[in-house]
């Protein structure tokens, strides 16, 4: 006989313990002088009442998967992401998020899509005078495969390529230069899984530098790991700042955005749409309040303070700077200021 897979050990654990139940159940009733009734199905008249959230395996209900990404994002309490969930038909993020940002659980910067939910790992490449940098993914079908030595060589090759790449900005991942796909191909050889080219970014600048940070790093690698950040800073129009403060400067800032996760690079940047829904969730949780209309404007304004704070970079409190500073304010302390980011993460 095949051995059985781990779905079928699963079912076949979790039947043998419901037979156990009605076994332990119909003895209990029949001490107590009772006899237990059994609907068609075979079940206890009333079914099982267990601890379990039997709600969770009805149809069209949610996935753990989906539970895990939404806690995630959003930063509620798991039981809230359950409601939310349950509440808005079980397969919508979006629509769960917003649910619990209605209901005031919710932190305001989340960015449905920001991470994807695959393994592999993601890398960094700049240039030595920091004009030209790379950030790029590879997706792989285990974490067992991510983090082995061959895994982050290719993810070496592939942003080394980027690096040098004809075009600047988002690469097409669907069709990689050759040298890509050759990697890709000597990849899946040795590591016996199913790879591919999901992020590839290469970016420019003309003054000033880029900077990148890797989270996660493998053992033996200063390229790939399991996030990476690029900034571009450069001085302010009527100061200078040396490389090396620059590189320092934009290193703590890189360390901050893998840590602080930023929607946005500033207020001005937000989308109208996203800022029209903000204000209108804002308005909800405020709107029955009975303060006069000034009032409940003045508490929105507030509030949208904050949702910059957390969304966008600019106004975000620097994590990795003493004091917290508003990032702006740090860098412009320094005669510097950030123009770009771009993040990415497993």
């Amino acid at each position: 006989n095949a051995v059985p897979d781990l779905k079928d050990s699963l079912l076949y654990m979790f039947t043998m313990r419901s037979v156990a139940y009605l076994r332990s159940l119909g003895t209990q009733l029949l001490h107590a002088g009772r006899k237990p009734a059994f609907a068609p199905s075979g079940l206890p008249v009333g079914g099982l009442r267990t601890s379990m959230n039997c709600r969770s395996f009805a149809s069209g209900a949610f996935s753990m998967e989906l539970l895990k990404q939404l806690r995630s994002q959003s930063g509620a309490p798991i039981g809230e992401c359950k409601k939310a969930l349950t509440e808005t038909g079980g397969d919508d993020m979006t629509k769960a998020l917003d649910w619990l940002r209605q209901h005031g659980v919710a932190k305001a910067t989340s960015k449905v899509g920001a991470n994807d939910a695959s393994e592999g790992l993601v890398g960094v490449r700049v240039s030595e005078d920091g004009t030209t940098a790379a950030i790029v993914k590879v997706s792989a079908e285990t974490d067992f495969a991510s983090r082995s030595a061959d895994f982050a060589t290719l993810i070496t090759a592939v942003a080394d390529d980027t690096l040098v790449a004809e075009k600047s900005g988002a690469l097409d991942t669907s069709n990689p230069s050759d040298v890509v796909k050759a990697a890709i191909d000597e990849g899946i050889l040795a590591i016996r899984e199913n790879l591919s080219l999901s992020h590839a970014v290469k970016l420019t600048c003309t003054e000033g530098k880029w900077v990148g940070y890797v989270h996660g790093r493998l053992a033996g690698s200063d390229v790939a790991g399991t996030a990476a950040a690029l900034v571009h800073v450069k001085p302010l129009s009527d100061k200078s700042a040396s490389p090396e403060v620059m590189q320092e400067a934009g290193k703590k800032l890189a360390m901050h955005v893998v840590a602080a996760k930023p929607a946005y690079f500033s207020p001005e940047t937000v989308p109208e749409d996203i800022l029209e829904k903000e204000k209108s969730i804002l308005m909800e949780q405020v709107g029955d309040s009975k303060k006069p209309a000034d009032i409940v404007e003045k508490i929105v304004n507030g509030r949208m303070r904050k949702f910059y704070e957390g969304a966008c970079l600019t106004e975000q409190p620097h994590m990795v700077e003493e004091g917290n500073p508003k990032v702006s304010k740090a860098l412009s302390e320094l005669g510097l200021e950030v123009t770009q980011f771009e993040a990415i993460s497993i």
